[in-house]
C-alpha cells in the first residue's frame, strides 16, 4: 500500500512549474555606471567566452553546460550535474 502512495505522490509533483534559469555570468556595477549604460554598451562578465554556464532551478545551482543553438534558438547541454551532500 505504501508503494502505490509514493506513486501517487510523486504524480502530484510532476506537474509544479519550476523556474530554470541559465546565467552566462555575472559582475557587480555602482548604479552611476548602469545608468550610463545604452544600445551597445558592454557589461564584462565574470567568466570566460565559451566556458561553461550554470543551470539554475529555482535559483539552486543543479547543472552546468554549454550553450548550443538549435533552429534559431539557443539552449544549454548539461556536462555536469551538481551533487548536493
Amino acid at each position: 500500500m505504501a508503494n502505490s502512495d509514493n506513486g501517487r505522490n510523486i504524480d502530484l509533483l510532476m506537474s509544479v512549474p519550476l523556474k530554470i534559469t541559465a546565467e552566462l555570468g555575472s559582475c557587480k556595477m555602482l548604479v552611476e555606471d548602469i545608468l550610463k549604460l545604452g544600445t551597445g554598451s558592454v557589461v564584462e562578465l565574470d567568466r570566460i567566452a565559451g566556458g561553461p554556464v550554470d543551470l539554475l532551478v529555482n535559483d539552486r545551482l543543479v547543472a552546468r553546460g554549454d550553450v548550443v543553438a538549435i533552429d534559431e534558438k539557443f539552449g544549454v547541454r548539461i556536462t555536469e550535474l551538481i551533487e548536493r551532500p
